[in-house]
């Protein structure tokens, strides 16, 4: 029974990191293969953009995509 509690606190605990980050710029330097929401203007309203990283010599693949306001929040990008 502690184990199974312990379990469901912890996953309580986890829930708010699920939220996707929202950026105000598109990162400078992103990992191959990593992605990074963007608020751009390029999207229509409801969406935001959305950049996966690439390797060198390849571009990146930017796509509009809709995101819930439940799991968003707006930072700004870091360089």
């Amino acid at each position: 029974m502690r184990a199974f509690a312990l379990g469901l606190i912890l996953s309580t605990a986890a829930l708010p990191c699920a939220a996707q980050t929202v950026l105000k710029s598109e990162p400078f330097i992103l990992a191959p293969y990593e992605i990074a929401f963007v608020q751009s203007a390029a999207c229509p309203a409801g969406q935001v953009l959305k950049v996966t990283g690439a390797i060198r010599g390849l571009h990146r693949k930017k796509v509009c995509v809709t995101i819930g306001l439940e799991q968003a929040t707006l930072s700004a990008a870091t360089p």
